[in-house]
């Protein structure tokens, strides 16, 4: 699949995205079916570079991904995809929908598709959510900062804001969540804790109010695995918990079997965390040739 030097080609970067918290909302429609909540997008992403061929390569190794096939039916174009990322798969953060929107804002400009920047995080969105993979995370990355998603679904009809803010971001993962298997099942309870984060946080927008609710969700989610809780519980008690809004330590990526703080707190807990800040521009075009 990899393409001769005279092939045209096309790079986009995706920032990675962890979810707070969220919502699910089924619709009549793919393109309005999504996820309410709150996250924040990360200076490690998702690179990726389309060519004419087939296949699909993350660091090297071919792999199959099916909201990235996909995206490139909906385009009716024939893609090489090739990408790299520091991030994990499944992990919460959003690399089936880096992947899937980085293929689509670069496939455009190789096939010269003449979609619109929204037309293509709609396309990209749709796949997601047909595939089960996500609901939210697309809509953010290509908004990039801090997102809150207010209304579900596509740019037409979801609602986005975000918090002013651009902290340093910590974090640790101790493996895969699946998301498909999450999203399958009953969300009734999710949904509720997740819509109580969200009007916890709209009360009052704050950096802390998010990774307050965050950590309520989770918890009220019944989500927390026995590796989050410990780094929870390790990252308070070295101080990153005060019992308010002022800080509030670190709390669990959605849907991933992973740890995030602001800050240097799970340094201070004694983990080996990776470090990054939140992403200001969104996805984008880097390269074109």
């Amino acid at each position: 699949m990899t393409a001769g030097d005279s092939q045209p080609s096309a790079t986009a970067f995706v920032p990675g995205h962890i979810t707070g918290f969220f919502s699910a909302h089924t619709a009549t429609t793919c393109a309005q079916a999504g996820s309410r909540g709150a996250g924040i997008t990360l200076t490690d992403g998702v690179e990726v570079t389309v060519s004419p061929g087939s296949g699909l390569r993350l660091n090297g190794e071919t792999i199959e991904m099916l909201p990235v096939a996909d995206v490139c039916t909906r385009l009716g174009v024939d893609a090489a995809v090739d990408a790299t990322t520091s991030l994990p798969l499944g992990a919460g953060f959003g690399v089936s929908g880096a992947l899937t929107l980085g293929t689509a804002l670069a496939a455009n400009t190789v096939f010269d598709c003449g979609k619109t920047e929204n037309e293509l995080i709609t396309l990209a969105h749709c796949a997601e959510v047909d595939a089960g993979t996500g609901l939210g995370d697309v809509v953010a990355q290509a908004r990039g900062g801090l997102p809150i998603r207010i209304d579900p679904g596509s740019p037409s009809h979801g609602r986005l804001d975000g918090l002013p803010a651009r902290p340093q971001i910590e974090y640790v993962t101790f493996g895969e969540v699946s998301t498909e298997t999450v999203l399958s099942g009953d969300t009734d309870e999710l949904t509720r804790a997740g819509e109580s984060a969200l009007s916890h946080l709209l009360e009052w927008p704050t950096l802390d109010r998010f990774m307050t609710a965050s950590r309520e969700f989770a918890a009220e989610a019944g989500l927390v695995t026995d590796e989050v809780a410990a780094a929870l519980d390790a990252v308070d008690e070295v101080g990153g918990d005060t019992g308010n809004d002022i800080d509030t330590g670190a709390a669990m990526a959605m849907l991933g079997n992973t740890v995030f703080a602001t800050g240097e707190k799970l340094s201070a807990a004694g983990y080996d965390a990776h470090q990054c800040r939140v992403d200001a521009g969104g996805a984008r075009l880097i390269d074109e040739r």
